[in-house]
């Protein structure tokens, strides 16, 4: 995979599931609300909650009044360690196709590529759950 960002479903998923577990902090929240409130598919939202547990971001609690609580205040969680989980460490490689095909110095784009993906991990880095929450109200 290229330095350049990217971002899979998943790691979009849990994003937004944090941020609605985060909103109604005060009671647990289920798989189906939380899919049915962003309109995605319920199975592939399940899987990501399952990760987002045994990382220790959500608590799960069984049974007929079960669901989802956040494990961890949405001022500790880093639009990094979201990503993370899902995609990996960030990767330093500037170049679109991978494996770089000029010298390395004299890449069309110039800098642009790396300016931004240094933009992407600093922005990422510096915001936290909170901060998202806040912005979107």
């Amino acid at each position: 995979m290229s330095g350049f960002f990217k971002i899979t479903e998943a790691t979009v998923l849990a994003i937004h599931a944090m941020m609605y577990t985060a909103r109604h902090g005060d009671r647990l929240v289920s798989t189906r609300e939380i899919a049915e409130f962003h309109s995605i598919s319920e199975n592939h939202l399940a899987k990501v909650m399952q990760r987002l547990v045994h990382a220790g971001f959500i608590k799960s609690t069984r049974g007929p009044k079960g669901g989802f609580s956040l494990a961890k205040e949405p001022d500790e969680v880093t639009l990094t360690e979201l990503y993370e989980l899902f995609e990996g460490p960030f990767s330093s490689s500037t170049c679109l196709i991978g494996n770089p095909v000029c010298d390395g110095k004299s890449c069309i784009f110039g800098t642009l590529l790396e300016d931004i993906n240094t933009m992407v991990i600093n922005y990422m880095n510096k915001t936290r759950l909170s901060a998202v929450l806040k912005n979107s109200d």
